[in-house]
């Protein structure tokens, strides 16, 4: 039997692997991965043990762990903005590496959205709607000097609300027959406004914030009309949907979606926005805007207003719907279905 001395010391090292990853932050505002690996150090000692067997002693064996902890630090990853958001995707189990990924922009997007967009155009390719030939757009006269005809699509984009565009072209035939500028509008009398434009929707409050904005166009805006939207939607009786619009039309600035009562509605049917007001609430186009610019992509902005709601006149209108004849029936949510928006 061989005996090993009582002195003799086995020392034996002893790896375990404690994978962590910890974020630590950067002097810049940045955060950096960081793997810890923590190493144990074990000591192995001999440990005299007497026994008795068949008539003689042996000495046995004995261990007795001593730790001694040791921490190393192992840096891994790269730097990546804590405002961006990042999945981390293991690509090897061994080295236990890491990539950082970007999530999609568009992650929410309804399925199917750009076939359907692609099939209204389609449907629209003649432009034959009313919004084509009367819409806020066509009264952009390009031969106008440039602040009058800003003041042209502003005005009509103040008369399209509540009310139907071939309406709104007749009233503004009336106007510009009579001279519309910020200084005619200040001229006449309030009541002789309201005249011309009826019967456009609400057109007693029409004829007073058309001339209240008149009077401001006239004393902060040299008689032109204001170039961003803010200064826009501060005029007297200029929401966000006119706003929007008149940006777009008269500055060719698309600054956001333009959203009236047939992009609500068609949006909704559609399944691009879940934003209708059931049980006879009123409604707010400005919930489906935000939803549609959260994922329609930017280029796409200005056209969307005059494609649905032109799709909405002919087609997808607000009660009995031409669904039969509609070529996106087999991918529209609410195709068929007495209940849509």
């Amino acid at each position: 039997m061989h005996l090993r001395s009582r002195n003799a010391v086995l020392r034996q090292t002893q790896h375990v692997a404690m994978p962590a990853v910890h974020r630590k932050r950067g002097a810049s505002g940045t955060s950096k991965s960081i793997k810890m690996e923590v190493k144990t150090e074990a000591m192995e000692s001999l440990n005299p043990k007497a026994e008795e067997n068949s008539g003689f002693k042996e000495e046995q064996l004995g261990v007795v762990v001593v730790p001694a902890m040791k921490l190393e630090v192992v840096e891994t990853g790269s730097f990546v903005k804590d405002e961006e958001p990042t999945v981390g995707i293991k690509t090897d189990d061994e080295a236990n590496s890491r990539k950082m990924v970007k999530k999609s922009k568009h992650a929410h997007a309804p399925v199917n959205w750009k076939a359907m967009w692609d099939g209204i155009a389609g449907m629209r390719a003649e432009k034959s709607a009313a919004v084509d030939a009367q819409g806020c757009e066509t009264f952009n006269d390009m031969t106008l000097d440039p602040p009058v005809r800003r003041f042209h699509v502003l005005v009509a984009c103040m008369l399209s609300s509540q009310t139907k565009d071939p309406v709104t072209a007749a009233a503004m035939g009336r106007l510009r027959a009579h001279g519309l500028t910020v200084e005619s509008m200040l001229a006449i009398k309030q009541a002789d406004l309201a005249a011309m434009l009826r019967p456009v929707g609400f057109f007693n409050n029409k004829a007073k914030y058309i001339q209240q904005t008149c009077a401001t166009l006239q004393s902060l805006y040299q008689s032109d009309i204001p170039s961003t939207y803010e200064g826009l939607v501060a005029l007297p009786g200029v929401g966000p949907k006119m706003a929007t619009l008149t940006m777009s039309c008269a500055w060719n600035n698309t600054v956001g979606i333009c959203v009236d009562i047939h992009v609500h509605r068609i949006a909704n049917r559609l399944g691009w926005a879940k934003t209708w007001a059931k049980g006879g609430k009123s409604q707010d186009p400005e919930k489906t805007r935000k939803e549609l610019e959260d994922w329609l992509p930017r280029e796409h902005w200005h056209e969307i207003n005059v494609l649905l709601v032109g799709f909405g006149q002919q087609l997808c209108t607000p009660l009995r719907p031409k669904c039969d004849s509609c070529a996106i029936n087999h991918l529209c949510p609410s195709a068929f279905k007495k209940a849509s928006p």
